[in-house]
């Protein structure tokens, strides 16, 4: 999926909507548990009920890899569903990989290729050659862990040489190895008010923020400081929206939490003359 089709997506759905399928087996409605495939249901009915007003799907790999070969074989029929159902939906592969050359090159294989994600979490430690390997795949998008929200952020990402923090550091080098055509850059929502700044360093690229409902962020100061004349912005949202109800009314629940933050999100698309 190309910049111009996920801008269109946004336009058309009134929405900027990312819905994180952390499916934790543990934690979906007990009147699933006896499925064949528990989690696999558990998704296709979350997507179902949020597709109309959602443009991203985010599984974390963490809650399909622990599974073992189930996990994966999970992972590969919600992907093939979506894809079937829902192929205007931007699908990400929350993986945070990042590793020397050839085995990035295996990685962005097994996701951007096998599994077919439109794109991939990055972590951006090893450099240059541990992230270009996922760049080489047309149409297909690497999103760059630049600024998290989780409290071990402050432990390397605010690292300050020469009036330059690694963070920062990390959003201005990554630009000579891709560009707002091809790259994304994480940016945690509970530090909103960093986004301006941000927005100096990358005007034009989009940014993936987790963090909004249940970790705290603001919907409100994430739009006001980080949308651009594009949107520029995919808000992830999982355990509000996919563990809102834990009974059998759970989809029907989800749905109604997409709703209330696409109105929200409709709402802000306008005020910053988006729409």
């Amino acid at each position: 999926m190309n910049y111009t089709q996920l801008f269109e997506q946004i336009k058309k759905k009134k929405s900027f909507l990312c819905v994180g399928l952390d499916s934790d087996i543990a934690k979906i409605p007990a009147h699933l548990q006896g499925a064949e495939d528990p989690v696999f249901e558990f998704n296709k009915a979350i997507v179902e009920a949020t597709a109309s007003v959602t443009v991203a799907y985010k599984p974390n790999i963490a809650f399909y890899e622990s599974r073992g070969v189930e996990g994966w074989k999970t992972l590969e029929k919600t992907m093939n569903y979506i894809r079937e159902h829902y192929p205007e939906v931007f699908t990400i592969a929350d993986a945070k990989r990042g590793d020397i050359g050839n085995t990035s090159q295996m990685y962005a294989k097994a996701f951007l290729q096998a599994l077919d994600f439109d794109s991939i979490t990055v972590a951006p430690y090893m450099g240059e050659d541990s992230v270009t390997p996922f760049l080489q795949y047309e149409g297909k998008w690497v999103i760059l862990l630049a600024l998290t929200s989780n409290k071990g952020a402050f432990d390397f990402q605010f690292f300050e040489h020469e009036g330059q923090k690694l963070y920062e550091k990390v959003l201005k080098k990554s630009q000579e190895w891709g560009n707002e055509k091809n790259m994304m850059y994480v940016v945690g929502a509970t530090k909103a008010e960093m986004l301006e700044g941000i927005r100096k360093i990358v005007p034009d690229h989009f940014l993936l923020v987790p963090g909004v409902g249940a970790q705290g962020g603001s919907l409100e100061e994430v739009a006001r400081f980080g949308m651009n004349s594009h949107c520029g912005l995919l808000v992830n949202s999982s355990r509000g929206i996919i563990f809102a109800d834990k009974t059998e009314n759970f989809a029907l629940r989800a749905g109604e939490e997409a709703r209330k933050l696409q109105q929200d999100m409709e709402r802000l698309l306008k005020e910053g003359g988006v729409l």
